[in-house]
């Protein structure tokens, strides 16, 4: 192979290179207290739903507003609110992924993902019946 083929094959290994790691997410996950340290920057912060806590949502009056409590792992609580309509099995979630700004004690909702491994299970005990039956 000539010196040039070669040169062209590692500068497009490179670049291929590049693009796969501009094109994935690197954010991490925060906690409350350290999304509060970062006011106004956006983060991830995984938790659950305090419910001990009340949820405001009231879609008959402002079906685009929804305030609940969240708790994370390390004990931090925040007010969340989330400014669209409320996520469907949101009291039935493990856990939820906020994705939004603290905004002074307020997290400012942008996205949520709801955690949810407990409507898996009775697939995977179906699963486990399945495999052992065959044998």
């Amino acid at each position: 192979m000539k010196r040039t083929h070669i040169v062209m094959l590692v500068a497009i290994a490179l670049a291929i290179g590049a693009l796969l790691m501009l094109s994935t997410d690197f954010s991490t996950y925060d906690t409350i207290d350290s999304a509060r340290n970062k006011q106004g920057k956006f983060v991830h912060v995984i938790a659950k739903l305090d419910k001990t806590s009340p949820i405001e949502y009231d879609p008959a009056t402002n079906p685009n507003y929804l305030a609940f409590t969240a708790v994370d792992s390390l004990g931090g609580k925040t007010k969340v609110v989330y400014r669209n309509t409320k996520p469907a099995e949101l009291e039935h979630s493990e856990r939820v992924v906020l994705k939004g700004k603290m905004q002074g004690e307020v997290f400012e909702c942008k996205d949520i993902l709801l955690k949810c491994p407990s409507k898996y299970k009775d697939d995977q005990k179906e699963l486990e019946k399945g495999i052992g039956s065959s044998q």
